[in-house]
């Protein structure tokens, strides 16, 4: 079975290298132009997910949420892991810290630029947990939840989440900032705001998740 798979990625592999992808029909283009003009943004996904489609959006945030609340609901009546093994080796501990500071800087440059370029919110939150788990690898789990703690993260993970609800609902109504000049970081209205909620949102739960896996299921 698995030989039919490694042909398939072969396949796959060498239709993307000599098979070109097919140009946009002006049917295409016009669609994706008008959404550029509509949201104002040069990302169309972006114009698309934060405005054309936007109550999509708002019940990811929520079922995401509803995630993170399942998971702590089904682990809680489990007993905690006696035993949390960690990476104790300096070369190991340098390289997930490393990683852990381009992923997060990744993150950052992808919640703000996320309307211009390929990304948004949502990479940008999974960039942030990304980091936070490469920390937690290296790191004790008492002071991991110290800092999840003292900083209120989970208060600011709900937070965000009904800030981006009221944000949806005024933009749906019609009511919508100034969409500045297209291409400029300070561009796209209110998509841009959004984009920097959701990647709050999403880093902070994924925080959440890895705190809880680590303490009911162990890290190694």
């Amino acid at each position: 079975m698995k030989w039919i798979y490694i042909i398939a990625g072969i396949a796959l592999y060498v239709k993307m290298l000599v098979i070109p992808n097919p140009a946009l029909s002006s049917t295409q283009a016009a669609i994706v132009q008008m959404v550029v003009q509509d949201s104002g943004v040069p990302n169309a996904v972006s114009g698309i997910i934060f405005r054309n489609r936007l109550y999509d959006t708002i019940f990811e945030v929520i079922v995401f949420t509803i995630a993170i609340l399942g998971s702590n609901y089904l682990l809680s009546n489990e007993n905690p892991s006696c035993s949390i093994y960690q990476f104790k080796d300096q070369p190991s501990i340098v390289l997930a810290r490393l990683g852990a500071t381009i992923t997060a800087l990744v993150g950052i440059e992808l919640a703000i630029r996320g309307h211009l370029s390929p990304g948004g919110g949502f990479a940008a939150g999974v960039a942030g947990g990304t980091a936070i788990g490469l920390v937690a690898i290296t790191s004790s789990y008492p002071w991991m939840q110290e800092i999840y703690q003292r900083w209120h993260a989970a208060t600011w993970e709900k937070i965000s989440v009904l800030i981006f609800i009221v944000l949806s609902v005024i933009t749906l109504t019609g009511y919508e900032l100034p969409h500045g000049q297209l291409g400029e970081l300070f561009s796209g209205g209110i998509l841009p705001i959004l984009n920097i909620i959701v990647a709050i949102k999403v880093a902070l739960g994924s925080w959440a998740v890895v705190l809880i896996f680590i303490r009911y299921r162990g890290l190694l």
